[in-house]
């Protein structure tokens, strides 16, 4: 627990331990998949809280730190952000809101010298399935349709998203700011 007035719990040990932040990820998201007509409205603002909001007020604690180290905001969307998918229409849409507030803040953050960047994954090997409450059967079904979409034919491993996150936000990509890099297969060009 961080002492009153600290902060978020994640920036007391960096800072204090290392004295510095350098980059950002907001990577945290859940989804609920569903069609018009089904979703609820504490699935849809959970969503809202978790893919839009969170990052938010992550970014905002942040800058402070960011902006003495002339850091780097790394945001984590989808590539479901960039392309119509049946029954992530709410999902999508807080990736897309992601991807916004990315371009914006690359404008508004770059006189204070911080970067931000985001990166969209496509179907990656993660336990979001999972969490998103599907039967193994369903989980199979999906992984199916995702490679039959993805012109790759396959499904990423979270350690090809963690080496577009490491790129976007290394000292040589010092001139890259308000992009957002597919890492999907090729999925959103297809």
């Amino acid at each position: 627990m961080s002492p009153p007035g600290a902060g978020p719990v994640g920036f007391c040990a960096p800072h204090g331990t290392h004295g510095r932040l350098d980059v950002l990820v907001n990577n945290a998201g859940i989804v609920h998949s569903g069609a018009l007509g089904t979703l609820t409205s504490e699935t849809i603002e959970a969503q809202l809280a978790s893919n839009v909001v969170a990052p938010a007020l992550m970014a905002q604690a942040a800058l402070p730190l960011l902006e003495a180290s002339r850091g780097v905001i790394v945001n984590v969307s989808t590539s479901v952000g960039q392309r119509a998918w049946p029954g992530s229409s709410v999902y999508a849409a807080t990736k897309t809101a992601l991807e916004s507030l990315t371009r914006s803040w690359a404008v508004e953050l770059a006189p204070r010298g911080i970067r931000v960047v985001a990166v969209a994954p496509g179907a990656v090997d993660t336990p979001i399935a999972e969490h998103m409450g599907l039967t193994p059967e369903q989980r199979a079904a999906l992984r199916t349709w995702q490679r039959a979409h993805t012109p790759l034919a396959r499904i990423g491993r979270p350690e090809e998203v963690a080496w577009a996150i490491v790129r976007l936000a290394a000292p040589a990509a010092s001139f890259v700011t308000g992009v957002v890099l597919p890492v999907d297969g090729g999925a959103v060009v297809a």
